[in-house]
């Protein structure tokens, strides 16, 4: 029998300060994702601001966008979740000042874990980054508590 990591996690958003999504974030990503009933979607253009060498964007910052939108793609799906292990694939140098489109869908829930796929593509489709999550439930999405949330109610 596997004994489960127990925490608490505060998943009030009222602040609206997540380095990825939140809007009041002065230096965040202020991600704003759309969901289609399946897949997780957003749009974001790096500037220098996020760049590793010189025109490329840093890949923490690709991480962190497969991050939030495989955490997204569980959140529309009704559960907030931590990031327990993360898979990222690098396909290509990222370009900075380029839009890229981002999406994630949930590949497998179960009462514990949530597991997710998202991708990062530039406009013409080309991906250039995708990854898997396995997120541990922290507990349900409750839209009445989390009024500046991009989840439906």
């Amino acid at each position: 029998m596997t004994n489960w990591p127990q925490t608490s996690v505060n998943t009030d958003l009222t602040e609206n300060n997540c380095f990825g999504c939140g809007q009041n974030n002065p230096i965040g990503l202020k991600l704003s994702f759309r969901w289609d009933g399946k897949t997780a979607r957003t749009e974001f253009t790096a500037t220098e601001l996020y760049q590793g060498w010189p025109g490329l964007l840093h890949g923490g910052i690709t991480a962190c966008l497969l991050d939030e939108a495989t955490a997204y793609a569980a959140r529309y799906e009704g559960v907030n979740c931590i990031t327990a292990r993360m898979q990222v694939e690098f396909k290509q140098p990222i370009p900075v000042n380029e839009p890229l489109l981002i999406a994630s869908s949930v590949t497998s829930k179960t009462r514990k874990l949530v597991r997710s796929h998202a991708t990062i593509s530039l406009n013409n489709g080309t991906i250039v980054a995708e990854g898997t999550a396995t997120q541990f439930i922290v507990g349900p999405v409750n839209g009445e508590d989390e009024p500046n949330s991009n989840v439906p109610k």
